[in-house]
């Protein structure tokens, strides 16, 4: 039986209400912990080169594309999540890694 590939979670976000989404940020990190969630990048600098420029990057490790997903649709991030929108402009997908 092959091992499950690790996965990454990958955001990019524009903030419109800082204090809102500070709210979701605070919830969020334990939520995405509890499913083995680990940040590798968080808001860090970076360099925009091509499509749409979010100032907000974000990048975790999950142990698997099902427990990123599983992170999402918890209860815990759904809570985190309501605090982002409206609050924020967002892309996120999941890639599991090669």
């Amino acid at each position: 039986m092959s091992e499950a590939k690790s996965a990454l979670w990958i955001a990019h976000v524009k903030v419109l209400d800082a204090e809102a989404y500070g709210k979701y940020a605070a919830l969020a990190g334990p939520a995405i912990a509890a499913h083995g969630g680990v940040f590798l990048a968080r808001g860090g600098r970076y360099v925009q080169l091509e499509g749409n420029d979010r100032p907000r990057n974000v990048v975790a490790r999950f142990p698997s594309l099902e427990a990123a997903v599983a992170c999402y649709q918890s209860g815990a991030y759904q809570a985190a999540l309501a605090h982002a929108k409206g609050a924020s402009e967002r892309d996120l997908m999941v890639v599991e890694e090669a």
